[in-house]
C-alpha cells in the first residue's frame, strides 16, 4: 500500500508546475449533503439535488458560499457547522489555505487545535493541488441476542487518502486502508461482517479471519462550468430522493467499478454509468456481472424536481456496446440487444421514476416508483405479478421539527411487491457481493420508519430511527426437492417465479421493530468519538417465536 502511494504522489508531482476550483468529489457519506439537504428544505438554496450524488468539491463550496450569505436566516448552531465548513472547504470557497495546518511543515503545534484543518500535507499552486491525510480507526463492538448470540471484537484500522486537481479539469482520489481483528473468535467475525457491509464485502477477512483491505479511487475530468464530466474508477453513487434509504442506489452495499458520464445545462442533468458488480448465482460465483444505469433529474423552478431512473443489469457478458451506449433506452436495448452467451432472458431491467417536491418552507415531500421487469401485455390480467413487479416510497423531511431550530424529523414509508430486485435466472439480481445496491428490505415486504436528527452543538449530534418492517419469504418444494411456491422474499433466489403466482406478505411472515441510535462527538477538530446501539424485536410469527437482539460500536476515528 506504501509503495502505491509514493507512486502515485511522484506522478502526481510530475504535472505540478493557485485555482481554487476543485474537481474531485466529496465522499457519499459525508454529512455536508444533511447540511445541504436541511438548507433546501429551509429554502435557503434552491438549487441542491439529493437525488444524485456525489458532487464535486467546487460544486458543494457554491452552495456553501450562498449559504454564507443568508446567515441571518439561519440558526446559531446552523452557524458553527457552517463555520466549520467553510475551514474543510477554504480553499473551494476562497481560494487560500491560511486555515490549513499541514503535520509535515509545522509539526504538532496545530494536532488539537479546534479552528484549523488538518492535513499531514498540503500543496497548492496554479496549475495543481494535492491534499494528503492519515486515516485511523479503534472500533469495539459487541451483540447478544436470542438469534444473534454474544459476541465482541475489537478491529484497528489505519489508511491514508490523497486527492487533488490538476490544471482546473481533471481529479484524483486514492482512499486506502488496512484494518486488522485486534480481538475476537470465528464466531465474532461473522458478526462483525454481518452487521456492517464494509466487512461482509471482504473475502479476505472472511476466509483469514485477521485483515481486510479496502480502496477507493478513481479519475475525474470535468469541462468548465460542469456541463461535462468523465469519471472513471470506483466510488460510492448514491441515486433516488428516500430520506431514510434510496430505491435505486443506495449505501447498503460497497462501491464498485465504473465509467461514468455526466451531463448538465441549467434545469436539467444526466447521468450514465457503466460498471462491475461482484456476482453470484445462489452463491456460486459467475463470471461477469455488470450493470448500467441512466438517471435524469429536470428541476422545475425551487419547489418542483423530477428523476428518471433505468439499468440493466447484465450477466455472463463481461463487456457489451449495446449497454455502453450513453444515449440509449436500457429497457429497449436489452429487448433488441445483439445474442449475448445464455438464455436471452438473463439480465434484469429497471426502472424508476421519482419527484421531491417543497411545498412549504421547511417541509420536503418525496415519492418513488420503481418497475422491476415491466411488461404491458400483461398489466391488467390475473397473472399480472409474475411479470409485473412494483415498488414504491413516500416519505418527507421537516426541518426544525416541533419548532426546535436543530431538529430534523423524517418519515418514510416503502413497499417492495415479491421478487422485486430478483431475476428468474438467479445471476442479476439487483445485488453486489449479495448485498441490495437499492432498498435495504427484501423484497414481499413493506416498512415504515421514522428518523430524528438533532444537532446539539456544531460537533456534538445525535439520530434516533424507529423502522417497522412486515415481511414474507419461504420456498415449498416437493419430495424431490422441485420447487412448488416461492413467496419471493429473498432478494437471492427466484426459483419458481415464473408459475409461482406471488401475493403480498403470502408466506412465512416475519415482523420487526428497530431502534437504532447514533451518537457523535467530535471532541476535537478531526478527532471523533462514535457510539451506535441497534435493538432488535423480531416476531416469527409462522413459527409464534419471538426474538430479541442488541449490538453496539463504540469507535474512535481519526480524519487527520
Amino acid at each position: 500500500m506504501i509503495k502505491q502511494f509514493l507512486l502515485f504522489l511522484f506522478i502526481s508531482f510530475i504535472f505540478v508546475n493557485v485555482s481554487s476550483a476543485q474537481v474531485e468529489l466529496v465522499q457519499p457519506r459525508h454529512p455536508v449533503y444533511d447540511y445541504l439537504q436541511r438548507m433546501q428544505t429551509m429554502k435557503i438554496i434552491t438549487d441542491y439535488n439529493r437525488g444524485n450524488i456525489p458532487l464535486s468539491r467546487e460544486k458543494v463550496a457554491s452552495f456553501l458560499k450562498i449559504i454564507n450569505e443568508k446567515t441571518g436566516s439561519i440558526s446559531p448552531v446552523d452557524r458553527k457547522i457552517l463555520g466549520d465548513l467553510k475551514i474543510e472547504f477554504e480553499y473551494e470557497m476562497f481560494g487560500t489555505l491560511k486555515q490549513a495546518a499541514p503535520l509535515f511543515e509545522e509539526g504538532f503545534k496545530n494536532f488539537f487545535s479546534q479552528n484549523k484543518q488538518k492535513y499531514l500535507y498540503s500543496f497548492a499552486d496554479s496549475n495543481a493541488t494535492l491534499f494528503f491525510d492519515g486515516l485511523g480507526e479503534l472500533s469495539q463492538r459487541e451483540s447478544r441476542g436470542d438469534s444473534i448470540g454474544r459476541h465482541s471484537i475489537t478491529l484497528g484500522e489505519l489508511g491514508f487518502r490523497v486527492r487533488g486537481t490538476l490544471y482546473d479539469n481533471v481529479g484524483y482520489y486514492l482512499r486506502a486502508s488496512n484494518g486488522q481483528k485486534l480481538a475476537g473468535d470465528t464466531g465474532d467475525v461473522t458478526f462483525a461482517r454481518y452487521t456492517d457491509p464494509k466487512l461482509f464485502a471482504q473475502n479476505k477477512f472472511q476466509y483469514e479471519q485477521r485483515n481486510y483491505d479496502t480502496f477507493d479511487g478513481y479519475l475525474r475530468f470535468r469541462a468548465k462550468d460542469e456541463w461535462l464530466a468523465i469519471t472513471v474508477g470506483r466510488s460510492p453513487v448514491y441515486q433516488g430522493f428516500g430520506f431514510i434509504d434510496r430505491l435505486y442506489l443506495s449505501d447498503n452495499t460497497v462501491a464498485f467499478d465504473y465509467l461514468r458520464l455526466d451531463l448538465g445545462y441549467k434545469a436539467v442533468k444526466y447521468s450514465f454509468m457503466y460498471g462491475s458488480l461482484k456476482g453470484d448465482s445462489i452463491g456460486r460465483p459467475i463470471d461477469s456481472k455488470n450493470i448500467a444505469t441512466h438517471r435524469l433529474d429536470v428541476s422545475f423552478g425551487d419547489v418542483f424536481r423530477m428523476g428518471f431512473f433505468e439499468s440493466v443489469t447484465i450477466a455472463d457478458n463481461p463487456f457489451s456496446f449495446t449497454f455502453l451506449n450513453p444515449i440509449s433506452f436500457l429497457t429497449s436495448a436489452e429487448l433488441n440487444k445483439a445474442t449475448q452467451s445464455g438464455p436471452e432472458n438473463n439480465n434484469n431491467s429497471i426502472i424508476g421514476l421519482d419527484a421531491m417536491v417543497y411545498p412549504v418552507k421547511n417541509l420536503a415531500v418525496q415519492g418513488s416508483l420503481l418497475i422491476d421487469d415491466l411488461e404491458f401485455s400483461t398489466l391488467f390480467q390475473d397473472n399480472e405479478n409474475i411479470t409485473n413487479k412494483f415498488g414504491f416510497q413516500f416519505g418527507l423531511q421537516w426541518a426544525k421539527a416541533f419548532t426546535l431550530p436543530d431538529l430534523d424529523l423524517k418519515a418514510e414509508y416503502t413497499y417492495l411487491d415479491p421478487f422485486v430486485y430478483t431475476h428468474v435466472s438467479n445471476k442479476t439480481m439487483y445485488t453486489h457481493w449479495d448485498l441490495h445496491l437499492g432498498h435495504h428490505l427484501d423484497p414481499n415486504s413493506d416498512e415504515i420508519a421514522f428518523k430524528l436528527n438533532y444537532n446539539f452543538t456544531n460537533r456534538i449530534n445525535l439520530n434516533i430511527l424507529y423502522q417497522y418492517q412486515r415481511s414474507a419469504n419461504g420456498i415449498i418444494t416437493d419430495s424431490a426437492g422441485r420447487v412448488l411456491v416461492n413467496y419471493g422474499g429473498n432478494i437471492n433466489n427466484a426459483t419458481g417465479y415464473a408459475y409461482s403466482k406471488p401475493a403480498f406478505l403470502n408466506g412465512n411472515r416475519i415482523n420487526r421493530s428497530i431502534i437504532t441510535t447514533n451518537f457523535t462527538w467530535e471532541f476535537v477538530r478531526q478527532f471523533f468519538i462514535q457510539f451506535q446501539y441497534v435493538h432488535r424485536a423480531i416476531d416469527n410469527i409462522y413459527q409464534n417465536v419471538n426474538f430479541t437482539d442488541d449490538y453496539g460500536f463504540a469507535t474512535f476515528r481519526v480524519d487527520y
